[in-house]
């Protein structure tokens, strides 16, 4: 259940906040997504054009997840993620759902290059910027709930969601500011199906060439 009104029990002085770290985590994702950028600009799938299409159309979906996701996730967390221990909802079943998320995000990005092994690559970029980030944030919250955050930590998974463990809330307090916040910042993640479609272009008319076929 969510808990309210914790006094705070600290382990360890923070080096950071928690605001730094998610800067971290933005930059981290930047800094890959330009890197795929480039795979988008000068190279190209080994695939047939229907299985090209079909990628990019479970890579569209994929997207569509992550944005989903992460405005649902939000509803249970937004702007208490510092102050309160949440363990409801999807937290209840995933310790960084939002992050789950992302990389689910960050395959469908992969995707639009409508190359298997592109997504895959994305998917497991994404998913080593968040498990850096995450290990850090998993310090600092230890810092600031103590022994209810360690319980936490020992019995929820830190990505995959564990379902079997869902806890839902009666009553769930909503902050429409950071939910609408957190639903813009997901649709960034659509960027990357016109972004595909441009490179797709270019390539087929010959502005750009393309160095290297990708399975």
């Amino acid at each position: 259940m969510t808990r309210r009104g914790m006094k705070p029990t600290t382990l360890a002085p923070p080096a950071v906040d928690i605001h730094s770290v998610q800067m971290a985590r933005k930059l981290g994702l930047l800094v890959t997504l330009a890197t795929f950028a480039a795979l988008f600009f000068f190279c190209g799938p080994r695939w047939s054009f229907e299985v090209h299409e079909t990628m990019r159309w479970l890579g569209g979906a994929l997207i569509f997840v992550c944005i989903s996701g992460r405005t649902w996730c939000s509803l249970y967390i937004g702007g208490r993620k510092t102050h309160e221990l949440v363990t409801t909802g999807p937290y209840s079943v995933s310790r960084n759902p939002l992050y789950f998320f992302s990389i689910v995000g960050a395959v469908g990005v992969g995707a639009q290059f409508g190359a298997v092994t592109v997504a895959i690559l994305a998917g497991v970029c994404a998913w080593l910027v968040h498990i850096i980030v995450v290990r850090q944030e998993e310090r600092l919250l230890l810092a600031a709930h103590g022994e209810p955050y360690a319980r936490y930590l020992a019995e929820v998974p830190r990505f995959w969601p564990r379902f079997s463990q869902w806890k839902s809330v009666d009553v769930l307090e909503v902050l429409p500011r950071t939910v609408a916040r957190t639903f813009i910042d997901a649709l960034f993640f659509l960027a990357a199906i016109p972004v595909a479609a441009v490179f797709d272009l270019l390539h087929h008319l010959g502005l750009v060439r393309v160095f290297l076929l990708l399975p």
